[in-house]
């Protein structure tokens, strides 16, 4: 094992790597060559980059975990969801490609896993049955990975090509006959508004499933 390195030290450097270069530059040679050993050397610590973005989606749940800890227990379920999806929005922004590497990995920490124990009682307790109550979760996680990774996506993009989401280029990209289509394109917000209004009408649907 070579000395010094730790798996915190791989995470956390992986976490700079990825915040200055994005995704696809992510690779263990490139990690290897941040934290100056040889590639190998990282294998008695993450055996695959799959198994480093585990450890990377891990880290940015355990912020989640100790965020939401803070926050009093008790309320409406309701408000307890949304400030899930709000602060894991948040952890997710936080990071260049935030929500990317989180999507299809396995977190690698039963602790956070058991995070989950008081979600399902507090979810069940509210009305919803068990499946329910797992469903609600998964759907907000993934609306909300979904929403950060098209709005990490856009942002760069616009900056580098200021016409790319130009409304007007895109009325006349779509002619005659899509009036609806160009007139939604114009009341499109981004950003936080988007955010809460689409939140809550997932929200409102969860709740129409309550007795």
């Amino acid at each position: 094992m070579t000395k010094g390195i730790t798996r915190e030290r791989i995470v956390a450097a992986a976490l700079e790597l990825l915040n200055e270069h994005g995704m696809d530059a992510l690779t263990v040679r490139a990690l290897a060559s941040r934290l100056d050993v040889k590639a190998p050397a990282l294998y008695w610590h993450v055996r695959n980059k799959q198994e480093l973005l585990d450890e990377m989606a891990t880290f940015v749940m355990r912020r989640v975990t100790d965020a939401l800890a803070a926050i009093p227990r008790g309320g409406d379920w309701r408000d307890a969801v949304a400030a899930y999806a709000r602060v894991l929005r948040s952890e997710y922004l936080l990071h260049r490609d935030g929500a990317r590497i989180f999507s299809g990995t396995r977190i690698a920490d039963p602790e956070v896993v058991k995070a989950k124990e008081g979600w399902l009682e507090r979810l069940t307790a509210a009305g919803f049955s068990l499946a329910e109550a797992d469903d609600t979760l998964d759907l907000v996680t993934a609306f909300v990975v979904g929403f950060v990774i098209e709005e990490q996506e856009r942002s760069p993009s616009a900056g580098a090509d200021p016409d790319r989401y130009s409304l007007t280029g895109r009325d006349a990209w779509l002619g005659e006959g899509a009036e609806l289509a160009k007139a939604a394109g114009h009341l499109r917000d981004d950003g936080d508004p988007r955010f809460e209004r689409q939140l809550g009408v997932l929200l409102d649907g969860l709740a129409a499933r309550l007795p």
